[in-house]
C-alpha cells in the first residue's frame, strides 16, 4: 500500500486578485459557509488598484444589457444590493438617476430600443422630448432622451475594502503569482514572486487584466485572450454644468458606452472614457509599453479579426485620444457650453476585455471551471455594480468544487 502524505493546506479557497470581484467572492464564501478558510493574493500593496479603483464609480441600472444575460440579471440585482450595502456600511454613495441623450435622428430608434430593453429588464424608464431634458439637465441638449431613475454613484474602493474586512479572509499584499501547480487529486500550490508557496484545496481566479494568464498557469485553456483597452478621462473644470449623469446612445455592436459625464460622490464631474488599445495590460498612458504583453496580444488571431471588423470605430477612438479638440467635439454633442479649457486630464483606467479567437468581443460575464478551479474570464463594466451577485455565483461554484475535493 502506497502511503500518501497528508497535505497541510494553508486555506480551503485561494482567491487570486484583490479587486471588487475577488473580494466579493471571498465575502460570499464566508457568508455561505462560515468557517471556510479563504486567502486572497493581491500583487499590489492595497486592494482595488486597477479596474475597481479606476472607473467613473457608476452604479449601473442594467438598462443596456440583453435580457436574460448575466450582465442584465446581475446588474439590475446588483444595483439595488450595492446601494443597500453602501447604506448599511456608511460608504459614500448617491442615487442620482441618469439621462441617455439622442443628439442625431439616426440614434432615435436605438434610444427607443433601450426603452424596451429597460422595461424587459424590470427598470423604470421615463421618455423625454427635447424640451423636457432641461428638467434634469439645463445645459444638456438633444432631440430626445430617457431618464433612468435607479442609476447612482459610489466609492468602489471603499466597497472593496469593506468587503475584504467583512469577509474575514486573509489578504496577502505584494503577492504576485508566478507559478501554479494544480493536481486534481490533491489541490493547488501557488508560488509568488517573493518565494512564498500557498497551498489550497480550490483556486478562484479573479485576476482581471491577467485572468487568462492565470488560467493558463493552472493548465486550463481559457479560449479567450484579454485585450486591454485604455479609457482616458478628463475632469470638468466647471462641474456646475452637469447635475448628475449624462450618457450618449451607445452603439450596440460594442460593449463600450461612449464618452459620458458623471458627477461623482465628491461633486466633481468625470468626462469620458474613450476606448483605445493599450500597449500593456496596465498601460495607463501611451508611454507605458510592455513588449512581451503587446506581442502576446498581437499574436492572438482574434485581435486582427476584431481590427478588420471594427477599424472605423477604432480610428474614431484613437482620434479622440490624440486630439483634445476631437474629444471636446464628442462632449459638445450633448453639452454645447463646454470649452476645451474646461477639460482637465485625470487618471485613466484600463478595461480587461475578453476577445474570442474569431475576433468577437465577449459581451457577457464569463465564468468557467476546471478541476479545483473557477475562472472569471470576462468581468469588465458593469462588474463593480454586479459584484455582489457575481461573488455569490463564483462562491457557489467554488464551494461545489470544495465539496467534490
Amino acid at each position: 500500500m502506497v502511503h500518501v502524505p497528508k497535505i497541510a493546506y494553508d486555506c480551503d479557497v485561494l482567491v487570486v486578485g484583490g479587486g471588487i470581484v475577488g473580494l466579493a467572492t471571498a465575502y460570499a464564501i464566508t457568508r455561505a459557509a462560515p468557517g471556510t478558510r479563504v486567502t486572497v493574493l493581491e500583487k499590489e500593496p492595497g486592494v482595488a488598484r486597477h479596474q475597481t479603483g479606476r472607473n467613473s464609480g457608476v452604479i449601473h441600472s442594467g438598462i443596456y444589457y440583453r435580457p436574460g444575460t448575466l450582465k442584465a440579471r446581475y446588474a439590475v440585482r446588483g444595483a439595488a444590493e450595492m446601494t443597500k450595502f453602501c447604506a448599511e456600511y456608511g460608504i459614500a454613495h448617491a442615487v442620482t438617476g441618469k439621462l441617455i441623450v439622442a443628439t442625431e435622428r439616426s440614434e432615435l430608434p436605438r434610444l427607443h430600443g433601450l426603452v424596451q430593453r429597460g422595461r424587459e429588464n424590470g427598470i423604470t424608464v421615463r421618455e423625454l422630448g427635447a424640451a423636457q431634458i432641461a428638467e434634469y439637465e439645463p445645459e444638456v441638449q438633444g432631440l430626445a432622451a430617457i431618464h433612468v431613475r435607479t442609476t447612482g454613484v459610489c466609492d468602489y474602493t471603499a466597497v472593496a475594502q469593506r468587503l475584504g474586512e467583512a469577509s474575514g479572509a486573509e489578504i496577502r499584499y505584494g503577492a504576485r503569482v508566478v507559478r501554479i501547480d494544480r493536481r486534481p487529486e490533491r489541490g493547488v500550490a501557488v508560488l509568488t514572486a517573493r518565494g512564498d508557496v500557498v497551498r489550497a484545496r480550490v483556486l478562484v481566479n479573479c485576476a482581471g487584466l491577467y485572468c487568462d494568464e492565470i488560467a493558463r498557469l493552472t493548465g486550463d485553456e481559457p479560449e479567450v485572450r484579454i485585450v486591454p483597452f485604455r479609457g482616458e478621462y478628463y475632469e470638468l473644470a466647471r462641474p456646475e454644468l452637469v447635475r448628475g449623469l449624462v450618457y450618449p446612445v451607445p452603439d450596440p455592436a460594442f460593449p463600450f458606452l461612449g464618452v459620458h459625464l458623471t458627477r461623482g460622490i465628491d461633486g466633481g464631474v468625470h468626462v469620458g472614457p474613450n476606448a483605445v488599445p493599450a500597449l500593456a495590460r496596465e498601460g495607463y498612458g501611451w508611454d507605458v509599453v510592455n513588449p512581451r504583453e503587446a506581442a502576446a496580444t498581437a499574436a492572438w488571431p482574434g485581435v486582427w479579426r476584431m481590427g478588420r471588423r471594427h477599424w472605423r470605430y477604432g480610428l474614431g477612438e484613437l482620434r479622440r485620444s490624440v486630439s483634445k479638440g476631437a474629444f471636446v467635439d464628442a462632449v459638445r454633442r450633448m453639452l454645447p457650453a463646454v470649452e476645451e479649457s474646461d477639460l482637465v486630464p485625470t487618471a485613466a483606467g484600463v478595461r480587461a476585455q475578453a476577445v474570442l479567437r474569431d475576433g468577437g468581443l465577449v459581451d457577457d460575464f464569463l465564468i468557467r471551471e476546471g478541476p479545483r478551479t473557477v475562472h472569471v474570464l470576462n468581468a469588465p463594466s458593469p462588474a463593480a455594480t454586479a459584484s455582489l451577485p457575481i461573488g455569490r455565483e463564483v462562491a457557489r461554484r467554488a464551494l461545489g468544487a470544495l465539496a467534490d475535493a
